[in-house]
């Protein structure tokens, strides 16, 4: 499991430097993946999945200290409130920088969630740069809540399909989604 584990991480490094696409597994559920900083590869998600770029795609950090890195004017009381939170929780921030343009929403917002799974942890901290993590679906279709509800459409759209974890059963949905305006908290998805 290890030995794959390594060679899944090695083979998403070498295609996510490439431009290209990767489907792995996340703290939620499997995602459509790419370097978050690559508008061509960005864009390549958004054609995948048949979805207009108007609509915006989340992004994984590994560290509260790589939000800093990309966010302008972070509140770090945010930080405090997802460390209480259970379910994995995308905050809506302002002030994205250094993401591709396709990437960031009209009003220079981003959807970012700091990952916990040990996979995609070992991943954002070996590529050094945030993933692109939509749900491994076409626009408009339910998400898949496991590996094996992954359409061929997606699975044969990537250049890479991480193996670990694709025989894991667990139920998975989608993360919160959270607004964080002046302090409070507004639920936008539970």
């Amino acid at each position: 499991m290890q030995m794959n584990f390594e060679q899944d991480i090695l083979s998403c490094l070498q295609v996510l430097q490439e431009g290209g696409l990767i489907l792995y597994p996340t703290d939620t559920v499997w995602g459509i993946g790419c370097d978050a900083t690559n508008e061509a590869a960005v864009q390549k998600v958004y054609d995948l999945k048949r979805r207009p770029d108007s609509k915006s795609l989340i992004v994984l950090l590994a560290e509260e200290r790589d939000v800093l890195q990309y966010v302008a004017a972070a509140d770090l009381s945010l930080f405090d409130y997802l460390e209480t939170q259970q379910k994995p929780t995308t905050v809506i921030y302002e002030g994205a920088i250094g993401f591709a343009d396709n990437l960031v929403a009209d009003d220079g917002s981003i959807a970012i969630r700091i990952c916990r799974e040990s996979f995609c942890r070992q991943l954002l901290k070996r590529f050094r740069k945030p993933l692109v993590s939509t749900s491994a679906n076409l626009s408009g279709q339910p998400t898949a809540a496991g590996f094996a509800a992954i359409s061929t459409e997606i699975k044969q759209g990537v250049d890479y399909v991480v193996r670990y974890r694709q025989d894991d059963l667990s139920p998975a949905s989608p993360s919160r989604l959270i607004k964080w305006q002046h302090g409070e908290v507004v639920v936008l998805r539970s």
